[in-house]
């Protein structure tokens, strides 16, 4: 089966930071819905793997609403933390999933792992799967990876998540100091988007 080209799409995330993201990646001739519209919350992620949790969210939104969904999970790995938070990135916030909590955590953990851990570098890489579910549609899966370190401390508003401690390789400015426009050619989003916008 061959794949039409996708005219309407709900963006399958309760996160208003990735919503935006998703949305802006995503051509403006799309009708876009989300789970606002739809007053849907999320579904529990089981799985082991960013990919299977992202297939988790594509196809429970897609068959809540009857319409093709696409959906990411995406999270940050540190080497010296044996890749956590990994998965758990979200959930590193706690209820509220919030990422000055979280933050927090990476910092107590980078410090407990190694105190001297400011005066190196300290690998990371963000991770995102995406997949695009629905009806009358042949699921497909795409993963984007950026590498680079962890920053001594929190720099920057833009982005969400852990993007203000997150320096990519080759820059010296975290996420959360980039313009919009320069994150999204670069990051972990968008190099699992360019694998599967030819749909759109």
């Amino acid at each position: 089966m061959k794949n039409k080209k996708i005219l309407e799409l709900l963006i399958g995330s309760n996160n208003t930071g990735k919503v935006r993201e998703i949305r802006d990646l995503l051509p403006q001739n799309i009708k876009i819905y989300t789970t606002n519209d739809f007053k849907l919350s999320s579904p529990k992620e089981t799985g082991k793997t960013f990919s299977q949790n992202s297939l988790i969210k594509a196809r429970y939104f897609s068959k809540k609403t009857g319409k093709i969904c696409i959906a990411d999970d995406s999270g940050l790995e540190i080497d010296i933390l044996k890749k956590q938070p990994g998965i758990f990135s979200a959930r590193w916030g706690g209820k509220k999933n919030n990422f000055n909590v979280a933050i927090k955590k990476v910092y107590k953990k980078l410090n407990y792992a190694d105190p001297n851990w400011k005066n190196k570098k300290i690998k990371a890489r963000f991770i995102c799967s995406i997949t695009i579910y629905g009806p009358s549609f042949k699921t497909k899966q795409s993963i984007g990876k950026v590498e680079g370190k962890i920053s001594n401390f929190k720099k920057g508003k833009n982005g969400f998540g852990y993007d203000p401690i997150f320096i990519p390789d080759g820059k010296k400015i975290t996420f959360g100091e980039m313009r919009p426009k320069i994150k999204y050619k670069i990051d972990h989003r968008s190099k699992a988007f360019k694998k599967i916008k030819k749909f759109f």
